[in-house]
Order: structure tokens, then C-alpha cells, then sequence
């Protein structure tokens, strides 16, 4: 099925935009500390699940978002009320930074009553319409067709939001990508591909399993630009993403970022990462960790103290507490629940 839509009177050049990357992004006090707050929750929370899922109160998979916060707040920081967000399985994150309820998160992947998805979709599957959250998805790959289709949503409305669909470097080899990128620049649909480049995918390197490994240019053979982003400088990300989700709302088709980020944990709870050294992992905490350059410049620029910082922290793990207490208070569904909203 076509797309019956009125294409701009003069068609921007999509290899003049991928070539112009834009500028880091100037943050007065108040968007440092929310950036700062923001970040410094995705880790709190992801360093309680961790703890919680070694004392098996989580259990099946559990996918950590640390050391990638910069990404999902930065992005966040783009959006309008309509648009939305739909990522893979390393989603907590992205839940978070759109808005959803840190209890309702917690008690999801503990399997309670309370959660998302009522307790039956774990760590992987839960959304929130509201919140303009569609997924949280387990199959690599499948949520960029089905962000894909999300903008064509848009477009048949006739409304002018745009969807982020957030995927990985080992995603990026999937066929199902080239297929949406395809019919996305065909039918010009308003979606920001992020692709979000911790190097490592599963457990092998990008220089080991990609022939390109600037995947930016994944886009190209469709015409579609795309940028490479420092992933770790909240900034960046804002810059660049403001750039690419106004290339889509102004109805020039989709946009390519690639953002270079970092996982500190494994690909999982279960994944040992003996396939990188102790050594670099430490390098990248100590000079790019994303939280700690935003925190150094707040301080620097007199934004706030050292104890009012503390003081944000300290506020900070209270809530993520809470939503530890009340998911493991929280009661499991009950039995009857067990094939309710299961599509069969």
C-alpha cells in the first residue's frame, strides 16, 4: 500500500545533512541537573535490578543499561507530547526516561501484579501507550519494522509526531533493518533510527562481525543520512538528535544515528564479558562515564554544590527503594490472569 503524501517544495539533500553534523548543544543550569538527575535514576535503578536479580528476585533475562544513560536522556530531550519511543531488549532505560513509573518497572520484572505488563512480560516486554513507550522487544531486531510502522501511523493520521526506534550494532546486521529502511525512505516516514553502538553486541566485537563498522552509513544505498554521535556527552546527543527528529517532523523520511556508547556489564546478568579487559572497561568509567562529565561540568560552572549533588542522589536511591520495596511486596497475578491479554 502507498503513501499518498505531499512531498516539500524543494527536497533537502540528504548527503549535505549527513555531512553536517551538529553542534554540541549549550545546557544552562537547569538542564544540566535535570539531565543529571535523569541519568544518575537509569543507573540507580539498574545498579537495585542487578542486586535484586542476584538475589532471585528477578529472574529469566535481565539486560543492564549502565554506562549508556547519555543516549535514552539526551533523545528524550527532543520529543513532543504524541511522538514515540520503541526499543529492544536493554529497555529499562528507555522506560524511565519517558516518564514511566519506577515502582511499576520494578514490580514488572519481579513478575507482580503491579507491573506494565501485570507481571507476565519481565525485563523484556512491557510498554506504556501513555507514555508513548510501544516495547521493549526480545527478538533482535524486530522493533525496527514495528517502529517503522509506528511512523507510518504518523503519516496515514496525518499528524506530525515521530518515532525513535533504538536498536543495537548486532541488530544492525539483520535483515528486517534494510527492509524498513527501505520503505521508510520510499514513503518518506518521520523516524530517527538510533542505533546505539556499545561495540560488543552479544559478546563479539563490531571490527570482528561488520564489514563497515560506521554504521551511520548503513542508510546510504536508500538515501538516507546519518551522523555519528558521541553516546557518552548528553549534549551531543540532544544536538544531534534535535537535528534529525526535525529533518522527520519536517517530512524529509528518516534519519540515521549512530550514537558510540559503552554497556559496563555484560550483554546480560549471565554474561561474564571475558571477552574485553578489566582494563578498558575502567578507562571508559574514568574518562567518558557519561553521568561524571555532567557532574564535573555542574560543579565547574558553580550550578550546584557538592552536597546539594548528594543531596540529588540521596533522593534519588530513596525512590528507586521504594520501587524495590513495593515490587517485592507487591503480589503475584493470579493463576486466572495467566491467559488474559495473550493473543492465541
Amino acid at each position: 500500500m502507498a503513501v499518498a503524501k505531499k512531498k516539500p517544495a524543494a527536497q533537502p539533500d540528504a548527503k549535505s545533512a549527513a555531512e553536517t553534523p551538529a553542534k554540541l548543544a549549550e545546557f544552562g543550569k537547569d538542564q544540566d541537573i535535570a539531565a543529571y538527575r535523569d541519568m544518575l535514576s537509569i543507573r540507580r535503578f539498574e545498579e537495585k535490578a542487578g542486586q535484586m536479580y542476584g538475589m532471585g528476585l528477578i529472574g529469566g533475562f535481565c539486560h543492564l543499561y549502565i554506562g549508556q544513560e547519555a543516549v535514552v536522556v539526551g533523545m528524550q530531550m527532543t520529543l513532543r507530547k504524541g511522538d514515540q519511543v520503541i526499543t529492544g531488549y536493554r529497555d529499562h532505560g528507555h522506560m524511565l526516561a519517558c516518564g514511566m513509573d519506577p515502582k511499576g518497572v520494578m514490580a514488572e520484572l519481579t513478575g507482580r501484579r503491579g507491573g506494565y505488563s501485570k507481571g507476565k512480560g519481565g525485563s523484556m516486554h512491557m510498554f506504556s501507550v501513555q507514555e508513548g513507550f510501544y516495547g521493549g522487544h526480545g527478538i533482535v531486531g524486530a522493533q525496527v519494522p514495528l517502529g517503522t510502522g509506528l511512523a507510518f501511523a504518523n503519516v496515514y493520521r496525518g499528524n506530525d509526531h515521530v518515532c525513535l526506534t533504538y536498536f543495537g550494532d548486532g541488530a544492525a546486521t539483520q535483515g528486517q533493518v534494510y527492509e524498513a529502511f527501505n520503505m521508510a525512505e520510499l514513503w518518506k516516514l518521520p523516524v530517527v533510527y538510533v542505533i546505539e553502538n556499545n561495540r560488543y553486541a552479544m559478546g563479539t566485537a563490531i571490527t570482528r562481525s561488520s564489514a563497515e563498522t560506521n554504521l551511520s552509513r548503513r542508510g546510504l544505498s536508500f538515501n538516507i543520512p546519518g551522523e555519528q554521535v558521541d553516546g557518552m556527552d548528553v549534549r551531543a546527543v540532544k544536538s544531534a538528535g534535535e537535528k534529525a527528529v526535525q529533518w522527520c517532523r519536517d517530512g524529509n523520511g528518516p534519519f540515521i544515528l549512530e550514537m558510540m556508547t559503552y554497556r559496563y556489564r555484560g550483554h546480560s546478568m549471565s554474561d561474564p564479558a571475558k571477552y574485553r579487559t578489566r582494563e578498558e572497561v575502567e578507562k571508559v568509567r574514568t574518562e567518558h562515564d557519561p553521568i561524571e562529565q555532567v557532574r564535573q561540568r555542574i560543579l565547574e560552572k558553580k550550578f550546584a554544590s557538592e552536597d546539594q549533588l548528594k543531596k540529588i542522589d540521596a533522593e534519588v536511591r530513596e525512590r528507586v527503594n521504594q520501587a524495590a520495596e513495593f515490587a517485592t511486596h507487591d503480589p503475584e497475578p493470579d493463576a486466572a490472569e495467566l491467559y488474559t491479554d495473550v493473543w492465541r
